[in-house]
């Protein structure tokens, strides 16, 4: 099997580009060579047990490790405030930020001094305040590694925290947990690869700092004397030593990069599935029901007004225990309004009230509104059940309480056996189930889904949503589910919201929305032919052009949509004769299946397309392939005129 990433292809690199490649390598490659070859092996141990070189390597160690903390320290919550947050002037830090790599480091030694020395700017201030001199101090030393190598760490964090997508924290957030819990138990175990990464190049750089130490901190053995100024002194008086000691710090700069491998960014990845066994089966015994052990559905009871002004403009209302399915086209500003009810986007503004409290000015970890995202955004270096229980610990609940009451309701959903299991180890259905747990553990007063059954497969799928529906009756507050699936927001929803350019065109129940849809995309959404018109006395002059001719036509220049069952749409060879009023020429264009039946796409140069259904047979007799005439009739009966 070969391997990802490496050239399969026989064709030959152009020599135009292999030889400069070449080139480089070997002008990289020639100066560490020249240290392997002019060592002088017997005397290495020699030169490295000398005196000087043994407290130049404790210092150097003393001074890398002390600046990778105060990186550590300065240049993570820099990173962040880099990668997370907009504000004015954020070029201008990121290029200080870079500066110190760019610069030359006797230049830095020069800057430092005349910032922290005697004379600087806070020199005498640092001195006459706290007795702290830092010039030709080992404190200068560490100040001058520090300001050359943090760079490193910012630069490979921020790298790593531009590559981790925002859900992760957003939905942590949801769940109750502040900023700061959110940063140490989500943001930093993500994207761990890059701060090990940026760390051990910063701790490298430190280490093998020279130019800024020499000018800020001078060249005192045993107080700012590191390894590379011996080396510096060495070279001058005993070459071979010299050379020696530059085969350590060698050797020490090859170990990290080897260990880093590359991961020079450390941008978080999806984790691979594991090769050992996970089952994908999500036809789990049935649910246990609630006993003593298991937490039955809250007792509380949360009502939803919401006026939504910004792209998305609405008023909401909902009793406790409605489930609201949020339908419409891409664009339409469904996604804008969950996010504006967590109070995540500066696209809309919500002054939202659940129950008796107005939790508009409240940041999202204290609105008590839980988010499930389209693929759950389940942590990875979390198992299932501490998953569950993170809501729960977020709020303060005991470990021991909130893990007992996770894992109550992992068995509710019927997953507790797969609480031990990491994200990476669950089948799609069972992580969305997961998901759902830990949502409905997290104790919310709104719970709002987004497509949280897009990627389930059929078959899958509706065993999640039957085990949705079932904890969604219990639940004492509102939810919202935004889906473009038909069936979704007929099976679970009480109200179905319509929206359209961010505003509300619909908000009815299922039954009513099936019945008369006031939006061509709910109507195509399902499975409804729908043209938007004016009414005529006869029917309607459809905006795509042609005549529909209606049975009962509202008032003439009234705005309205016809709607026609595909079922209702009748396709002949030859122009057809009788009481058909609506008859269009027109070719077949896509044939597709629908459970036993067909639905066949006709587009017509004199009227809009539409969809027909029609049995297998009826197909083959008509001899209907891709690219064949045909005639379209629609009964004037059998046309639904809705006012818009």
């Amino acid at each position: 099997m070969k391997r990802a990433g490496v050239r399969t292809s026989g064709a030959r690199p152009p020599l135009a580009l292999a030889l400069p490649a070449l080139a480089a390598v070997a002008f990289l490659a020639l100066p560490l060579l020249g240290i392997l070859v002019r060592t002088e092996w017997s005397e290495l141990a020699d030169h490295l047990r000398s005196p000087g070189t043994v407290q130049a390597l404790k210092l150097s160690l003393l001074v890398s490790f002390w600046a990778l903390g105060l990186s550590l320290l300065l240049g993570v919550p820099l990173a962040w405030l880099l990668a997370r947050v907009p504000f004015p002037g954020k070029a201008f830090v990121r290029s200080l930020v870079l500066l110190p790599m760019v610069l030359p480091p006797t230049v830095g030694g020069v800057a430092l001094l005349l910032a922290f020395g005697r004379r600087g700017l806070l020199g005498p201030w640092l001195e006459s305040t706290f007795g702290i001199t830092l010039p030709f101090h080992t404190s200068g030393a560490v100040l001058a590694a520090t300001f050359v190598a943090m760079p490193f760490l910012v630069i490979s964090l921020e790298g790593a925290l531009g590559g981790l997508r925002p859900r992760y924290e957003e939905t942590a957030a949801s769940l109750g947990a502040s900023p700061v819990r959110v940063f140490f138990t989500v943001t930093l175990p993500m994207v761990a690869p890059g701060v090990l990464a940026g760390a051990a190049l910063t701790w490298a750089r430190a280490l093998g700092e020279f130019g800024a130490t020499i000018t800020f901190a001078g060249n005192l053995p045993g107080t700012t004397q590191t390894l590379p100024l011996q080396v510096y002194l060495l070279l001058q008086e005993e070459p071979e030593a010299a050379t020696s000691v530059s085969l350590l710090l060698l050797a020490i700069a090859m170990g990290v990069l080897i260990a880093l491998r590359g991961r020079w960014t450390g941008t978080p990845a999806d984790r691979p599935r594991p090769e050992g066994p996970a089952p994908d089966t999500d036809l789990v015994p049935a649910e246990p029901a609630p006993g003593p052990d298991l937490p039955a559905p809250s007792t509380g009871r949360w009502a939803l007004h919401a006026d939504v002004t910004g792209f998305t403009t609405l008023t909401l209302d909902a009793d406790p225990g409605t489930t609201i399915a949020v339908v419409g086209p891409n664009g339409a500003g469904k996604t804008t309004l969950l996010r504006a009810l967590l109070g995540l986007t500066p696209r809309a503004h919500a002054r939202l009230r659940l129950g008796d409290e107005d939790v508009t000015a409240l940041p999202p970890h204290r609105r008590r509104v839980a988010w499930v995202p389209q693929d759950g955004a389940l942590f990875p270096h979390l198992s299932a059940l501490a998953n569950t229980a993170y809501g729960l610990r977020a709020q303060g609940v005991p470990r021991a309480e909130a893990r007992r009451e996770a894992q109550a309701w992992l068995d509710r959903l019927g997953v507790g056996h797969l609480g031990h299991r990491r994200p990476a180890q669950l089948s799609g259905g069972q992580a969305q189930r997961v998901a759902l747990a830990r949502a409905l553990a997290a104790r919310p007063r709104l719970l709002v889904l987004d497509e949280p059954l897009a990627a389930l497969d059929q078959t899958t799928r509706a065993h999640v949503r039957h085990t949705l529906r079932t904890h969604l009756t219990g639940f004492g507050g509102v939810c919202l589910i935004v889906t473009h699936d038909p069936v979704e927001a007929v099976s679970l929803a009480d109200r179905v919201l319509v929206l359209q350019d961010g505003r509300a065109l619909q908000d009815a129940t299922p039954a009513e929305v099936t019945r008369h849809p006031r939006s061509p995309w709910v109507a195509r959404m399902l499975g409804r032919n729908a043209w938007p018109g004016t009414a005529t006395p006869d029917g309607l002059a459809l905006d795509g052009g042609g005549v529909l001719v209606a049975a009962e036509p509202p008032r003439s220049g009234t705005p309205a949509l016809a709607i026609v069952a595909p079922e209702a749409v009748s396709l002949h060879r030859e122009k057809p004769a009788g009481s058909p009023r609506n008859v269009w020429p027109g070719t077949v264009r896509e044939i597709t299946t629908s459970g036993s039946r067909l639905r066949v796409l006709v587009t017509s140069a004199e009227t809009p397309d539409l969809v027909a259904e029609i049995t297998p047979q009826a197909a083959a007799e008509l001899g209907l392939a891709d690219g064949v005439p045909v005639w379209t009739s629609v009964k004037a009966t059998e046309t639904t005129i809705v006012t818009l």
